[in-house]
Parts: C-alpha cells; structure tokens; sequence
C-alpha cells in the first residue's frame, strides 16, 4: 500500500471520527468468509458501516480528535481491530452485536466511544445499550418538568369545578 493511500485512509477515519460522536471498535477473529460476509450484510441493513483498519490507522486518526484515547491505545488497539460507525443511532451497533453473538460468538466488542466516553470491554455490551440517546434524555427532562405543573393544573380545575358546585348548591338552598 502507497503512501498516498495509508494517507487516504487515514484522513477518512480522522473525518468520521470527529463527525460521528460514537463509534465501536470489535474483533471477529477466527470468522469464516461466510459469517464475515453475514455481519457485513447486517450492517448494510441497518446503516452501519463496517471497516476493518490497521490498528496503527486508528491511532493516528483518533490523534487529530480533541479527546483523550490514550487508553485504547494501551488496551485495545493490538490484533484484528474493526471500526464501526452508525450516523445517527448510538445503540444500532451494539444491538447488532448482541443479536450477531446469538449465532457466533467470533465477534467481540473491544471497546466503544459515546460522546468521547469510553467503553472499554466485551462486558460494556449491556451498559452500552442501556444508555440513552440526547433525544430520550431531553424528553425525560421535559416529562418530569411538565408533571408538576400538570398537577397544578388540574388541582386548580377540579378546586375550581368543586368551587362552582357548592356555589350553585348554595344559592339553590337560598331561592328555596
């Protein structure tokens, strides 16, 4: 591979790395044509895309980012090392994973970075798709802002409804 080429590669990781705020770092030693071809037509399915890149590629390319990866350096980046990326959805990879290892466990999650936090582990599997996304976290908020004020609301509708009973019931009694 040219010089020119490696520079290419490179330059294109540096660019997804700091315009997609997640992405997944998995091993899938030991896959078969086959199954390789399987994972990679998943992801197709589901918007992910599925690199494999020399793991000297990825240091370089997560050097230009303002974040700290230092620690994937030291742990995770050694042996086959795949990156993936999804544009919008910081779950859909891990999900992928997780239904992927159902039929073969080949597939490892090494590490994975949200919003430049890093994941480092098979184990983070679960942690990973528990995490909620901004938008589910900014609806959270606004729920539990709105509820107390829903509460108010109604206190007042029904006192108010309540009021305007006894009101009624009290001129009624003095016409009578």
């Amino acid at each position: 591979m040219k010089r020119e080429e490696k520079g290419a590669i490179i330059e294109e990781l540096t660019g997804k790395f700091q315009t997609i705020p997640f992405f997944y770092i998995t091993e899938a030693k030991g896959m078969t044509v086959a199954e390789t071809n399987d994972l990679r037509r998943m992801c197709f399915e589901r918007g992910i895309e599925y690199k494999v890149v020399k793991n000297s590629f990825i240091k370089k390319a997560l050097e230009a980012h303002e974040a700290d990866f230092t620690p994937l350096n030291e742990t995770v980046l050694h042996g086959q090392s795949a990156v993936m990326f999804h544009p919008e959805n910081q779950k859909a990879p891990a999900q992928l994973i997780k239904e992927f290892r159902r039929t073969n466990d080949k597939l490892q999650l090494k590490a994975a970075s949200i919003d430049a936090s890093l994941f480092i582990g098979a184990d983070q599997l679960d942690t990973l798709m528990a995490l909620k996304n901004k938008q589910e976290l900014i609806g959270e908020i606004i729920g539990l802002l709105q509820s107390p004020a829903k509460n108010v609301i109604s206190a007042l509708q029904g006192g108010g409804n309540k009021l305007a009973g006894i009101l009624k019931t009290l001129s009624e009694r003095e016409e009578a």
